[in-house]
């Protein structure tokens, strides 16, 4: 765990994820193969471990993660001499089933925006997430000085510490401007070195904390899909092909490693236009 926080600069996030998928591993070494431990594990354990996952109705998206998270780890004991054959190094990853993302349309982005209530804070980390199509956890670990105003660029450290720079739009700098604004007023930190987004104690805002004010926003919007900070993720990238964006741009806009990532977005506006054709056309 160490290793990967710190060596690799995987987010707290992803490293919990992994701690978590690892305990899970040694509980099952624990009650179905006592006497196996992680050095000496073979591949057949590794598979009896995937089946039992299989038959407890896993996705194949999970399991898949599952089986990355102890390539990770055994190719770590490889790298310290701790084993001498890796069990997992030739198992394939299991085909992930292609899930179109759930997004908002830009009338469901509009009423979203257009709630009276809505507080500076808030209203500032949906502008930005719907302007630049960043994650969440991104947004949270963001300071002031990532901004450039004059630019009207944003500047985001993604997973793995990979850096990028996104475009944000007008509305959003007036939200982020409105947001400082209100701070000063308040007597809160608004130095180039502050956190962007500040919780009720003016301490930066964690991801759970961001997730929990947003989503009353989303009930309060009245959505009948389920709705996250993810959606307006996939919202962005939606719209931004739909209105002719090339799939490049979107591409390294989001921070994607591979194109076939984005493309799961290109499924979704050849879906869209089907639906539109099949409303619209006379003959269909």
């Amino acid at each position: 765990m160490r290793y990967i926080s710190a060596e690799r600069n995987y987010s707290g996030h992803t490293a919990r994820a992994y701690a978590a998928d690892m305990r899970g591993f040694a509980v099952f070494l624990k009650n179905k193969h006592n006497s196996v431990s992680f050095e000496n594990c073979t591949k057949q354990t590794v598979r009896d471990y995937l089946a039992f996952l299989y038959n407890n109705n896993l996705k194949k998206s999970s399991i898949g993660r599952k089986l990355a998270v102890l390539k990770s780890f055994y190719k770590f004991l490889a790298i310290n001499s701790r084993i001498t054959t890796n069990p997992v190094s030739a198992m394939a990853t299991p085909k992930k089933e292609k899930k179109i993302p759930v997004f908002l349309t830009e009338q469901e982005i509009r009423d979203l925006f257009d709630i009276a209530q809505l507080p500076l804070r808030d209203k500032a980390m949906l502008e930005l997430l719907y302007s630049s199509g960043i994650r969440i956890e991104e947004m949270v670990n963001l300071n002031l000085k990532d901004l450039d105003i004059i630019s009207e660029t944003l500047k985001v450290f993604g997973k793995g510490a990979k850096e990028r720079t996104v475009p944000v739009g007008v509305k959003c700098l007036n939200a982020i401007k409105e947001y400082l604004d209100f701070r000063r007023g308040a007597g809160q930190s608004c130095k180039t070195d502050s956190p962007m987004f500040l919780n009720k104690d003016g301490a930066r805002i964690s991801s759970r904390g961001a997730r929990k004010a947003l989503h009353g926003w989303f009930i309060k919007a009245g959505y009948l899909k389920k709705v996250s900070p993810h959606t307006i993720r996939h919202s962005f990238a939606t719209h931004m092909l739909d209105r002719g964006c090339g799939i490049r741009t979107v591409q390294q806009i989001l921070g994607h490693k591979n194109l076939a990532t984005t493309q799961i977005y290109t499924h979704v506006t050849l879906e869209s236009l089907r639906k539109i054709y099949d409303q619209a056309h006379p003959r269909k």
